[in-house]
């Protein structure tokens, strides 16, 4: 896979799967090499394998979630929760309030990549609410959960196009971050300011505040390739694209970028 090479990756897992076809990791690799491959209705039945022979509840709720990314990769909101709701039960059940806002936080993020705002803003929602409830929760997770929120509010507020919202929640962002308890969420911030200066049409700034961010992010990736192409810069573009194209994550990032850029090398 890290040579660029997933159909031999494939052919591996495949092997692997016809001496032990209940091998719980050879399914889930099999089905993640599969959803890059772009062929997510074969991988579900390697998925669907996974959750059949998991024998603990721990590795059946990576089996399941490993499902919702499936789905991801086919930006279909609705059974990506389907699957992420059985997570954050699970979750529930064991009291784990911040791996359950987390869990809301990552079908949140899934259900916005694929255009459908309300649901983003319920599951976000969601996730700051319930990472709250933990039991004497420190005032870093608190900041922690507040800057999730914020960050996320502008962005669903700048896809609907409302800009002046989104920049409320971009300095109110701002502040959490400030504040200094959370140190380590400060390489968020310059890719929200992108993210929002992009859809507000600023596609300067977003480009250089998107290029603070993670530059192996896939979909950070993306987003630089689609403000290249608003700019006129098709062959950076696509530089951009190819780049987001060969990621071997199986998450949301992944399940946008990977499509996504896909199309535009087409």
């Amino acid at each position: 896979m890290r040579d660029g090479k997933p159909e031999q990756a494939l052919t591996l897992y495949r092997q692997t799967l016809q001496t032990s076809p209940d091998s719980l990791p050879a399914n889930l690799a099999a089905g993640s090499v599969l959803d890059l491959m772009g062929k997510a209705e074969e991988a579900r039945k390697y998925f669907i394998k996974a959750i059949e022979v998991a024998d603990a509840p721990e590795a059946k709720v990576s089996a399941r979630r490993a499902m919702a990314m499936s789905y991801a990769f086919e930006g279909n909101c609705k059974k990506t929760v389907e699957y992420e709701q059985q997570v954050f039960d699970f979750h529930d059940s064991a009291k784990n309030f911040f791996q359950q806002g987390e869990t809301a936080d990552e079908m949140a993020r899934v259900c916005l990549d694929s255009g459908d705002l309300d649901a983003a803003y319920k599951w976000y929602q969601t996730g700051h609410d319930t990472g709250l409830k933990e039991p004497d929760i420190k005032p870093a997770r608190q900041d922690l959960w507040n800057f999730r929120w914020e960050h996320a509010q502008a962005r669903i507020a700048s896809r609907r196009g409302d800009q002046a919202e989104a920049q409320k929640h971009v300095a109110a962002a701002k502040a959490i971050l400030d504040k200094g308890a959370i140190p380590e969420q400060a390489q968020f911030f310059p890719p929200l300011k992108g993210y929002v200066a992009f859809y507000a049409g600023d596609y300067k700034e977003a480009l250089a505040d998107l290029e603070q961010g993670n530059p192996n992010d896939a979909f950070i990736q993306c987003m630089i390739g689609q403000t290249y192409e608003q700019l006129g810069e098709k062959d950076k573009a696509l530089e951009y694209y190819r780049k987001a194209s060969t990621t071997i994550s199986h998450n949301p990032a992944a399940a946008y970028a990977v499509p996504f850029a896909k199309k535009k090398l087409l």
